[in-house]
């Protein structure tokens, strides 16, 4: 999470690596660890039994700043968490003689089901006040239980099922629905329900066609898209943290990336961390919030091109339409 805070914070870089991971006391190959997708993929052919990864962190701040700022008692904390199973764990990383912090923390494996969140804050004493955070890591880590490969994935995940008769009973009240955008996961998801409108998923898996088939991929693809983004935003929005002081903090992960996408549209001209604190203070207390639709609507048009596909599926349907007169 990037915080928004009151008071002085660190204006340098706080990094965080993940040196070596162990499971069960086994090395892990670093085949599996990626310090470019900043990525732990933890899934192992004829290891599904594991219980529990170490992993061994290295963290950077700016000690320049931690010796002259206005701030006591600088520590860095590892912490480890996951939506989907509400799980959370901290572990204290040592100053070493290089100046900077090592330490390790432990998942176990029960308290995971998919996507776990590994980051670093730096935490310190300011005005008198302990354990406020000065810093955090400019990017998180992903740890992922399911993965075999260390891909950071930041595409939207897109799932066929049947709604009406698969294994996954959720789905089964919206089996009318021709989709589904599901944003409680690491990773969002559209579920596209295969017992829906007849030969729709064929068009929309398809390449070719003639221009009324493409017309209907395009316009289907951009609704649901539009209905991905509305979903994303609004979930990132209502899943917001706060700080002690009560100002709201940048999500990580896709939660935050949406919002720093959106919100220069939506609130236009005000700094990233004033429009967080102004369209919280919008939803929570209800003035405004109304208003801002609109212009929730045009941040959504304007990522999945709305105007752009409508403008082309329009001269389709004229040229269509002329081609009949001739």
């Amino acid at each position: 999470m990037i915080p928004v805070f009151s008071y002085p914070t660190l204006f340098g870089d706080v990094d965080l690596e993940v040196l070596s991971v162990t499971v069960d006391g086994g090395d892990l190959p670093y085949s599996k660890i990626s310090r470019a997708e900043r990525t732990v993929a933890l899934d192992q052919a004829g290891r599904a039994d594991w219980h529990s990864a170490t992993l061994q962190l290295r963290g950077t701040i700016p000690d320049g700043e931690v010796v002259d700022g206005p701030w006591s008692d600088v520590s860095c904390l590892a912490i480890l968490s996951e939506k989907a199973t509400n799980a959370r764990s901290t572990a204290r990383l040592a100053r070493g003689v290089d100046g900077r912090w090592h330490g390790a923390i432990e998942l176990v494996r029960g308290s995971h089901s998919g996507r776990a969140i590994l980051g670093l804050a730096a935490v310190a004493t300011v005005g008198d006040v302990g354990g406020r955070v000065i810093g955090t890591a400019r990017q998180d880590w992903y740890i992922d239980i399911q993965a075999a490969d260390p891909i950071r994935q930041r595409a939207v995940d897109i799932v066929h099922a049947d709604f009406a008769d698969g294994e996954q009973d959720w789905l089964k009240p919206f089996k009318d629905s021709p989709w589904i955008v599901d944003t409680t996961g690491d990773i969002p998801t559209v579920y596209l329900n295969t017992g829906g409108v007849e030969g729709l998923l064929d068009i929309l898996d398809g390449v070719g066609g003639d221009s009324a088939e493409k017309l209907l991929r395009e316009v289907t693809a951009s609704q649901i898209a539009q209905d991905a983004w509305t979903a994303m935003f609004h979930t990132a929005i209502a899943d917001l943290e706060f700080d002690e002081d009560g100002t709201p903090l940048l999500p990580s992960g896709w939660r935050g990336q949406v919002l720093r996408m959106m919100l220069p549209d939506i609130l236009p001209g005000r700094q990233l961390n004033d429009a967080l604190y102004e369209i919280n203070e919008r939803r929570s207390k209800g003035f405004g919030w109304s208003g801002l639709q609109s212009s929730i609507q045009f941040a959504v048009g304007r990522r999945t091109q709305v105007t752009k596909k409508l403008t082309n599926g329009v001269r389709t349907v004229v040229r269509g339409d002329e081609g009949e007169r001739r």
